[in-house]
């Protein structure tokens, strides 16, 4: 049986604490969870109040690797969880509140996807999200240089960007938005990434089109659908190594010179945090959330 541990009051069952699940580094699932314990402070606020949806990958990225939507059988009853609209009927999802709930969903070995709206207003969102995607030989620099042309242009109308890296590949720009729905926010994301491709048709592409993408970065602006979610701050990626969706600041983005300069794995967060605290905490604030034009 498991080792039953208490966190804040809840017993919990954490198990296969030794197993290997990112074999490049040999890092153990007892150490993913020492990161989401470490992490919980900043981590928490993002996912609070938010219906999450979990890529699961319990044998490491290598074995199989599956979304989870639907509150998984077997959730604790101390879980909180609520009812979301979607398209095919409403469906019951997890709500990542606290750190006994999020010590339990990283035991599930996970990915953490989140909406860009709040369970109490499933039809105002409260963020936009732009996810840059490089087309190989393109990289993390040339999403660097996306990303700036984007945050200058957000600026315009008035609205403050904050980017992170995926955790894989590229970027995700984030602005804390109000009064719009996600219908309108992605009509906005998506006239902003046609706007970018007409200002750097050599460098940007708002098409998913595959045999377009070489050499360029998909603005990828349909993560604002209400029915999408996107990889949350601070989340592990299942990737060969323990990569991590991290916040990063705008200097860094623009000394991005080479691919592996905005790398960071697990190990590297922590420091992070002691150096800049949670670079997305404006993100939080709905006072400073801007409206779209």
């Amino acid at each position: 049986m498991a080792p039953i541990t208490v966190v804040e009051g809840r017993r919990l069952a954490l198990s296969n604490l030794e197993k290997v699940l990112y074999p490049a580094t040999g890092f153990t699932k007892g150490e993913v969870l020492h990161y989401y314990a470490t992490v919980a402070e900043v981590l928490l606020p993002h996912l609070r109040d938010r219906a999450v949806s979990f890529l699961r990958y319990p044998d490491g990225p290598e074995g199989q690797v599956f979304f989870t939507k639907n509150v998984p059988p077997g959730t604790p009853d101390w879980v909180t969880t609520a009812e979301v609209p979607r398209v095919e009927g409403p469906s019951r999802m997890v709500l990542v509140q606290d750190l006994p709930s999020l010590m339990w969903s990283a035991n599930l070995v996970t990915e953490f996807h989140a909406h860009q709206w709040l369970v109490d207003t499933p039809d105002e969102a409260d963020r936009i999200v732009f996810d840059l995607d490089p087309g190989a030989p393109a990289s993390i620099v040339q999403c660097c240089e996306v990303a700036l042309w984007l945050r200058e242009r957000l600026a315009r109308d008035g609205l403050e960007t904050y980017a992170k890296t995926s955790g894989s590949k590229g970027l995700h720009l984030l602005a804390a938005v109000r009064g719009a729905s996600s219908e309108r926010v992605s009509e906005y994301a998506k006239a902003l990434a046609v706007e970018a491709e007409k200002a750097m048709p050599r460098l940007a592409l708002h098409r998913m089109t595959r045999s377009l993408r070489p050499g360029k970065v998909f603005v990828d602006w349909s993560q604002n659908a209400a029915r999408k979610t996107t990889a949350t701050p601070y989340t592990l990626r299942a990737r060969p190594e323990p990569t991590v969706s991290a916040p990063v600041t705008w200097d860094e983005i623009e000394e991005c010179r080479s691919p592996g300069r905005l790398d960071f794995q697990a190990v590297d967060i922590a420091p992070r945090i002691q150096d800049y605290g949670d670079l997305l905490a404006p993100l939080l604030d709905t006072e400073a959330a801007g409206s779209l034009p």
